[in-house]
């Protein structure tokens, strides 16, 4: 089965993009809906996690303050590796798992954090949804309470548009209206079904 990766820089559309797959009858693995299942209460990463950073990261519920934790780990490095070691290898190993699993003829696997990961191997595919960082800026600001300080933080902490569409096999450019965008997401649907057969019968 053909595995295609899905990323681009916050705020680029990239769930906008995996739902007209997912509409289309395409498997989507998201690796923030794992992560997020991952550090459930309970769970042995969320253990893991307060073992190195203390009972002060948990709602009064027990569960993780995923804004508390992001906002100590972002400007210490340390930290925040150790936060990838625990949390990186567990959502990759869960996503291979799921995608083995699939009966389909690709895959979309979702992973914000792709290149940053070095997860290229994971996919055959690199398909890279591109938004000016302009634009980018708007639409975190309207669908999030980060301040636009914070926003341009974590998009200077990811890798550059630049490097991005360097890795990538394909591109969106994702900066005209949804009506554009699903155009464009249909051609890739066309190829990537294509390429499927082509794979299969090598």
């Amino acid at each position: 089965m053909l595995k295609i990766g899905l990323t681009g820089g916050i705020g680029s559309g990239k769930s906008t993009v995996a739902l007209i797959f997912e509409k289309e009858g395409i498997p989507v693995i998201d690796a923030d809906r794992i992560s997020h299942n991952l550090v459930l209460p309970g769970k042995p990463c969320l253990k893991k996690i307060i073992h190195c950073f203390g009972q002060s990261i948990l709602h009064t519920d027990g569960s993780l303050d995923r804004a508390k934790l992001r906002k100590q780990v972002f400007n210490h490095p340390d930290q925040r590796k150790q936060l990838e070691a625990i949390m990186h290898p567990a959502v990759t190993a869960a996503m291979q798992t799921q995608a083995n699993a699939i009966i389909a003829p690709y895959c979309i696997l979702a992973i914000p954090l792709l290149i940053e990961t070095q997860l290229q191997h994971i996919v055959d595919r690199i398909l890279v949804i591109d938004l000016s960082g302009k634009r980018q800026l708007e639409r975190v600001k309207k669908r999030s309470i980060l301040s636009s300080d914070e926003v341009k933080a974590i998009m200077n902490a990811q890798v550059s548009h630049h490097e991005r569409r360097l890795q990538a096999h394909d591109i969106i450019d994702n900066n005209s209206d949804i009506d554009t965008l699903k155009q464009e997401v249909m051609k890739l649907h066309t190829l990537y079904l294509n390429l499927s057969r082509l794979k299969n019968n090598l």
